[in-house]
C-alpha cells in the first residue's frame, strides 16, 4: 500500500492522494513513512489548514474521548469541534447521535463547537473568532458553562 500510495502522488491531484491515504488507515494498513495529518475528510482537512494558518494551537485529531470520537480535540482547555457535512449528518439516526455526543460531552465539562463545510470555507474569520474566545474563556474559566459536572474523561 505505502508503494502505491508514492506512485499516485504523481498522477493524482493532492486531495485524491489524502483521500486514499484516509482509506489506507481506516482500512488499518500500515503506511510506514507515509505522512498523514490524521483526518478522514477533506472538510476536516481544511478544518485543520484554517486552525493552521490562523495560528490557532494545534488540535489533536479524530480522538477518543469516553465513548466518543470527536473530530478534533483542545485536550486541556476541554474544548471539542465537530466539522460537519450534510451528506454525513442528515436523517433521523446522524441527527440523534450528534445531539447525544454534544449532550454527553458538554456533561462531563467539555464545549462542543460544530462546523459546517460551507462555514469553514465561506467564514473562516467568523471560526477562528469564535474559536480564539472560546479557548481563552475556556483556559481561564474551566467552569464556563453553567451547570456542567467537571469529569475525567
Amino acid at each position: 500500500m505505502p508503494r502505491t500510495i508514492e506512485d499516485i502522488r504523481d498522477f493524482l491531484p493532492p486531495r485524491l492522494v489524502r483521500r486514499a491515504i484516509r482509506q489506507a488507515e481506516q482500512a488499518e494498513y500500515h503506511l510506514d513513512g507515509i505522512e498523514s495529518d490524521g483526518t478522514r475528510s477533506d472538510l476536516e482537512t481544511a478544518f485543520l489548514a484554517l486552525c493552521r494558518r490562523h495560528g490557532l494551537p494545534a488540535p489533536e485529531v479524530n480522538v477518543k474521548l469516553g465513548r466518543w470520537e470527536v473530530d478534533f480535540l483542545w485536550r486541556a482547555p476541554r474544548v471539542v469541534v465537530e466539522t460537519d457535512t450534510f451528506a454525513y449528518h442528515r436523517g433521523s439516526v446522524g441527527f440523534e447521535d450528534d445531539h447525544a455526543r454534544d449532550l454527553d460531552l458538554r456533561e462531563r465539562g467539555y464545549a462542543v463547537c460544530r462546523f459546517t463545510d460551507t462555514q469553514v470555507e465561506t467564514e473562516p474569520d467568523r471560526i477562528v473568532a469564535d474559536l480564539r474566545r472560546l479557548l481563552a474563556t475556556a483556559a481561564v474559566d474551566p467552569q464556563r458553562w453553567p451547570g456542567t459536572r467537571i469529569r475525567s474523561p
